[in-house]
């Protein structure tokens, strides 16, 4: 296994580092342990939504002292169309880039597999990330909640801190304790990773054909993996990751070399983006009609901006109860937001609960292509792929959605970019509004507020955000996930 901690892309990293990356991994390791010396077997089972996808959940457990050799229970290999995501949960961001990328692996006719590094909790790794989701999480809803915290620590470390050479030094070293699942897959089988972590590990276990799907548009170390193809979505990303600009303070770094690095556009499901041109037109209809709007609320994978939530619901609940628009709420798979909420707002007390109905759910969301929707609907689910996916379920039918600019910010729906978390997230909305596919980043409850109401009732913007949708998709600004799937194959061949 080589050391990528000492160098990243060329450029030395120093013994301070050095040393701190090993106390970090060999801290983890008196924590969780190391991986069995039997190995482990890999599997497969399928999943209600993932199986919508054509996709196929791989398992990863340890070896029985009974089983031995090197037999594995399922043979990916001999897939010849396998194509397998490397993701994990933090958030719900890296899960929805790689649902898109499975949907556009089985437009490509491939077999799409999920490998969640996450998932496999009793792996050193799965214990590992479950612990940093944890905090993440944690600092993710404390940032909305205490304006010093977020302006000292949160701010400064999700756009300075995470941005340094140092960080993806470090990082490189605890991925290593992450490859050991890696080495059940054939080394050469295309892999597609959504976050570092898998693209990391996946390397360290001497995979070739790995492609990194970079999600943010504010160029950090975080995200690197030496070894990968990086795909990102933006020029402006392209240009900052190329430089490494500011990873290393103010000092002039080597590039990353040619090949390593492409600009491929946004990240979007083959469903969205093969039914954009008629959803959008279903939009400017309504829009110029003046028909009652549809305006989706979806609510991050860390479970932040309840408040805000509540504020924006409270504001929204009674033009859908007078019938002058329909309000769909996607709490995800956060069931104490949901009762929180139905607390703090009277009026969700008369909303249609759809709760762990994933069918229901379906079906509500296809009828709304094509019929008149009314009222206040909450979403629920336990499922993590469900809470995620119903998003994407809702968006098509949806004139507005109101979201943090994160991995969402890229899609092709109009958006109203609430509060971030996190200082990486602005460049999202930033790219967003310069498409003119989103609003702006309002920062405070007021400005939220304000352009609410200008959307909804002067809806000129609108109309704006929906031309603007149709002219980014004539330039194929909405194509990053086939892209991303074309570049893994064509490493393979």
């Amino acid at each position: 296994m080589a050391d990528k901690t000492r160098t990243v892309f060329g450029n030395p990293i120093s013994e301070g580092v050095c040393r701190q990356a090993e106390r970090a991994k060999a801290g983890y390791i008196r924590e969780f342990g190391r991986d069995p010396e039997g190995g482990y077997t890999l599997g497969v089972r399928d999943n209600a939504v993932l199986s919508r996808l054509g996709a196929r959940e791989l398992t990863v457990r340890a070896r029985s002292e009974g089983e031995g050799g090197t037999a594995m229970p399922f043979d990916l290999a001999a897939d010849a169309r396998a194509l397998v995501v490397g993701t994990i949960r933090m958030g719900f961001g890296h899960y929805r880039i790689s649902l898109a990328i499975a949907s556009a692996a089985r437009a490509r006719g491939l077999t799409p597999y999920w490998f969640d590094l996450h998932a496999f909790s009793d792996t050193p790794g799965g214990k590992i990330i479950a612990k940093l989701n944890r905090l993440y999480s944690m600092g993710s809803r404390w940032s909305q909640r205490y304006p010093l915290f977020n302006k000292l620590y949160w701010e400064p470390l999700n756009s300075e801190g995470f941005r340094r050479l140092s960080y993806n030094a470090k990082d490189q070293k605890v991925a290593e304790l992450m490859a050991a699942p890696c080495t059940m897959l054939p080394r050469d089988v295309p892999y597609v990773a959504t976050h570092a972590w898998p693209a990391q590990a996946a390397i360290h276990a001497g995979m070739t054909q790995v492609v990194n799907v970079i999600p943010d548009n504010w160029p950090m170390a975080l995200h690197l993996a030496e070894g990968a193809v990086h795909c990102v979505q933006s020029p402006s990303a392209w240009q900052g990751y190329k430089m490494l600009r500011g990873m290393q303070g103010d000092e002039i770094l080597k590039p990353m070399p040619r090949g390593s690095l492409c600009y491929v556009g946004h990240y979007i499901d083959h469903e969205l983006v093969a039914n954009l041109e008629a959803d959008t037109m279903a939009r400017l209809a309504r829009v110029r009609g003046e028909a009652p709007l549809r305006v989706l609320l979806t609510l991050g994978g860390a479970g932040a901006q309840r408040e805000l939530f509540a504020a924006i619901i409270k504001r929204l609940a009674p033009l859908a109860e007078r019938g002058q628009l329909a309000l769909f709420v996607n709490l995800g798979d956060h069931r104490s937001a949901l009762e929180a909420l139905t607390r703090e707002v009277p009026e969700l007390s008369r909303a249609t609960l759809h709760d762990s109905d994933w069918a229901g759910t379906e079906a509500f969301a296809c009828a709304a292509l094509s019929s008149e929707v009314a009222g206040v609907h909450l979403f629920y689910d336990p499922d993590i792929f469900s809470a995620v996916y119903t998003t994407n379920l809702l968006m098509r039918a949806s004139d507005l959605m109101i979201t943090k600019p994160s991995e969402l910010a890229y899609y092709p729906v109009p958006k109203l970019h609430i509060r971030r978390v996190g200082g990486h997230e602005a460049w999202g909305a930033i790219r967003s509004a310069e498409i003119g596919d989103g609003s702006i980043e309002c920062a405070t409850l007021p400005e939220t507020l304000a352009m609410l109401t200008l959307l909804i009732e002067d809806r000129e913007g609108l109309v704006l955000m929906n031309e603007s949708i149709l002219r980014a998709a004539r330039a194929d600004l909405y194509s990053g996930a086939y892209k991303a799937v074309d570049i893994a194959l064509a490493r393979r061949q």
